[in-house]
């Protein structure tokens, strides 16, 4: 399909960004609350689903959680607890 017009170009808003000052160990400790709150949510919202709902959210759950996994050995590998 022929576009008369180009895309013009798309000005990045500062209101979800990140600040580019912080350290990795800020940033996976930040995603890692992030990821224990977001499956706490999505295992609440299960509880209020029916079969096959409730699998779905229980697969969204495992995903998140094995994110989480990844992330907490990141953290570990930035700040070694030994």
């Amino acid at each position: 399909m022929f576009k008369p017009t180009p895309n013009t170009p798309r000005k990045i808003s500062p209101m979800f960004s990140i600040s580019t000052d912080l350290n990795n160990e800020t940033l996976l400790a930040h995603a890692c609350e992030s990821l224990a709150s977001a499956n706490v949510m999505i295992n609440d919202f299960a509880t209020l689903l029916d079969n096959p709902h409730r699998n779905t959210a229980l697969g969204i759950a495992q995903i998140i959680l094995s994110a989480q996994l990844a992330v907490n050995r990141a953290l570990d590998n930035v700040d070694p607890q030994d």
